[in-house]
């Protein structure tokens, strides 16, 4: 449910609202929960601030809607096979954190837990997006494509580190590089990561 209250009158314009919640998420992405206001949110919007206030009463419940609504969500997929799983998993990350939002993602995982009204709508996110991953592997193990013995935390902590770290690692002048084809880079990470994780022990690296 959203967080802004029904105010009658003039029906609401659908593309005004996404127009005001992107700019939220960059103007918070750009300055923090310190430097977010719904002046500055309005003038990024090309909005009057009344605007803003006729659809949510506070900061908060704008920030929270924005989040809810237009950041990229890490989803689960199922492909038919774990690899195919984890490359989906690997380039949604990738878009997170090296798309037009990434800013926003970084800032969120730091602030979002001290700001009333948004740290539930975050809290609610990541554990549904934590759930999903960890549904991607169990899938494979009960599939046989990994063995039982597989720490599902480990994988997935290297799986999602590394895509992070690579998207926030590459430099401003190939991220549009990168942004055209996470896949690839989702793949070679996966499949690195998966003859890690099966090959037998005691084999030469």
């Amino acid at each position: 449910m959203s967080s802004s209250a029904a105010v009658p009158g003039r029906p609401r314009d659908p593309q005004v609202d996404r127009r005001i919640m992107q700019a939220a998420l960059d103007v918070f992405g750009d300055g923090g929960w310190a430097g977010f206001a719904m002046e500055t949110v309005a003038r990024r919007a090309g909005v009057g601030k009344a605007s803003l206030y006729l659809r949510w009463s506070t900061k908060e419940a704008l920030l929270a809607d924005a989040v809810t609504a237009g950041l990229l969500r890490v989803s689960d997929v199922d492909t038919g096979t774990l690899h195919g799983d984890m490359v989906e998993l690997a380039t949604q990350m990738l878009e997170l954190y090296v798309g037009p939002s990434s800013r926003t993602a970084l800032r969120l995982s730091l602030e979002a837990g001290t700001i009333p009204g948004v740290a539930e709508h975050y809290e609610a996110m990541r554990t549904a997006q934590i759930a999903a991953a960890r549904a991607i592997v169990h899938r494979g193990i009960e599939r046989g494509e990994l063995p039982a013995s597989v720490s599902v935390t480990l994988l997935l902590d290297t799986l999602v580190g590394g895509a992070m770290m690579h998207a926030l690692s590459t430099p401003p002048g190939k991220r549009a590089v990168l942004a055209a084809d996470t896949a690839s880079h989702a793949r070679r990470l996966v499949e690195f990561l998966m003859h890690a994780v099966t090959a037998p022990v005691g084999s030469a690296a």
